[in-house]
């Protein structure tokens, strides 16, 4: 896990190269280089040593010959099957580390090798005999890279706040609008003009820094399985022993639910050892409603671990909200961003390494919006009959919310049951060509969550909030056997409600964490902005404030809460605090 930055053309020094890697010094506090490796070039990387933390392994790697180098971000889960295949060719291999394999798999292989890494990353290889770089995302999404480029130099780093220092950016207002509905910016865009996000599953073989087309990661050739429950947790057996491998102190993000509960289960019956754990308690109040501690507690009766609860109430909020807001390089409207963070300022002491179970609901169907749009598609011409006449009748708040989403267009539908609030026309014609299929299935769905609100939400912020404090995260659900065999299944019913997790949980004997009610990670905000106390006070006063000073660039809906947030804290509490988040974050970045 690491920083990487690059500078080619106009204004390429070591100064410069200073400037941009400062904001990301946290991404990889163990070593640090720069360098030019010809002239008009300058490259960058902080190192959090993981594999192999000794000096031989450092950044960048060079080639025996001197003709390439690679500075990268990630983790290469099948690196020692590949390297066994460049022993094979005669390579001799000098380190235990990913990176000296990776390094020389890319030189030999290019672009085409990218297809066989199994892992996360973001990377840059340099060619310095053809003045060129390979430029990768891995392609989940699970590591950040931005770049920003004009006609007279081209900018890559993992931290847009680096770049901003090399190219003053002003707020890009058409994100607010996103931001609003769907909690981040649009696939592809960040909230500053000009600096963009290198997409998922992305690569460019780069010979002058104005001009290089994309190339998508092919895919590799997936061993052809029966999907089923047993398949699923062999797989998942293996994603275990792949991920909980390190160099360095391990643990594990445990919220009692059935994902996290499950990979840890797993590596106590594999190591029949301890790790250390952590997990979010909140206020007495209200942990009859937010049970994660209580069913942590109770899980850890039957698989023991080194258990560390991290106590969150108004006044530890408030306390590390600031140290929390500086560590955002982009703002994500989820506040599961803060508890995270929180885990890893708490972890640091005792781990550099956090597995967590992200990517189980994107790929299972763990989501209430799944279940919701199941319905939607087995009766769409009855819902469609009644829905005007719904609109009408006094529903439930939750009933009111499912028919005011519903579209003719089901990929309309869909986006209305992600958002938090339907979304208008012009904005679903941003996204509808992000979608596979104009009459898309369930698992067509469950798709387009894993390539968008994954990468832009759950996995941008592990990696903003554990990175903060110098921490890896793994996501073992998104190993690339867990992919292949989602790949493949074809049957519709096995992708709905996680049925074989809980089927893996039926047969450790964890059945009642199977049936735990789904309840979101994040704070009780609801409880927070209904009563007159030190957070409804800050959030409201805040977002009054920002409605004065921004309102004129918002949309309509936007505006009309900000002016007016206590009217809105019954129903739109979690809008509340993601306008909170985005306003203070702005003000903090003088935009």
């Amino acid at each position: 896990m690491c920083g990487i930055h690059l500078i080619w053309g106009k204004g390429a020094n070591k100064i410069a190269m200073g400037d941009l890697m400062a904001p990301a010094a946290h991404r990889g506090p163990d070593q640090e280089a720069t360098f030019s490796p010809w002239p008009g070039i300058w490259v960058g990387v902080n190192r959090l040593k993981i594999i192999d933390p000794r000096v031989d392994a450092d950044q960048p790697f060079w080639s025996p010959d001197g003709d390439y180098f690679l500075i990268w971000n990630g983790e290469i889960y099948n690196y020692k099957d590949l390297g066994k295949q460049l022993q094979k060719m005669g390579i001799d291999l000098i380190t235990e580390s990913d990176t000296e394999v990776l390094m020389h798999w890319l030189r030999l292989f290019g672009i085409k090798g990218l297809d066989k890494l199994e892992g996360m990353f973001s990377l840059i290889l340099g060619s310095t005999i053809e003045k060129s770089i390979l430029v990768a995302r891995d392609k989940t999404g699970e590591k950040p890279l931005f770049y920003a480029q004009d006609p007279d130099r081209l900018i890559i780093s993992s931290d847009t706040r680096g770049i901003r220092k090399l190219k003053p950016s002003a707020l890009d207002s058409e994100q607010l609008s996103h931001y609003f509905y769907l909690r981040a910016p649009l696939p592809g865009k960040t909230f500053f003009r000009g600096i963009r996000e290198w997409k998922p599953d992305r690569s460019s073989t780069i010979y002058q820094h104005s001009t290089f087309r994309w190339n998508s990661i092919g895919n590799p050739q997936e061993n052809k399985v029966t999907p089923s429950a047993e398949e699923f947790k062999t797989r998942l057996e293996s994603a275990v022993r792949n991920q909980f491998h390190a160099d360095v102190p391990l643990g594990l993000q445990l919220s009692g639910g059935a994902d996290s509960s499950l990979l840890y289960a797993i590596w106590y019956k594999q190591s029949a050892s301890k790790l250390p754990v952590f997990t979010i308690e909140l206020e007495d109040r209200y942990q009859k409603k937010y049970s994660d501690s209580g069913a942590a507690k109770q899980f850890l009766k039957q698989f023991p671990a080194d258990h560390h609860l991290i106590n969150i109430d108004q006044e530890k909020f408030l306390a590390n909200w600031e140290e929390y807001l500086a560590s955002v390089d982009l703002p994500v409207g989820d506040s599961a961003g803060f508890l995270t963070w929180m885990i890893g300022k708490a972890a640091k002491k005792e781990v550099k390494v956090l597995i967590s179970g992200s990517g189980a609901d994107e790929l299972w169907g763990g989501y209430q919006r799944h279940t919701a749009f199941d319905f939607y598609l087995k009766r769409k011409g009855a819902l469609l009959l009644i829905n005007t006449l719904a609109k009408k009748l006094p529903l439930s708040r939750q009933w009111m919310k499912f028919f005011s989403a519903i579209h003719p267009d089901s990929r309309r539908t869909f986006i209305n049951f992600s958002s938090l609030m339907p979304v208008p026309k012009d904005l679903f014609g941003d996204y509808e060509r992000l979608f596979p299929e104009k009459e898309f299935s369930y698992k067509n769905a469950l798709e387009f969550d894993r390539r968008n609100y994954l990468v832009q939400d759950v996995l941008r912020i592990q990696d903003n909030a554990l990175m903060a404090h110098g921490i890896e995260g793994r996501s073992p659900y998104l190993d690339a056997g867990m992919i292949s065999l989602w790949n493949q299944v074809t049957n519709e019913e096995d992708l709905k409600g996680k049925v074989w997790i809980k089927s893996c949980l039926e047969d450790l004997d964890l059945g009642w964490i199977a049936k735990r009610k789904k309840f979101g990670f994040g704070l009780p905000l609801e409880e927070w902005l209904s009563i007159d106390g030190p957070v409804s006070k800050r959030v409201f006063a805040t977002l009054k404030n920002f409605e004065n000073t921004h309102g004129e660039l918002m949309p309509q809906e936007m505006r009309a809460l900000l002016k007016n947030p206590e009217q809105a804290a019954k129903h739109h509490f979690l809008i509340l605090y993601n306008l909170f988040l985005l306003a203070d974050w702005a003000k903090l970045n003088e935009l």
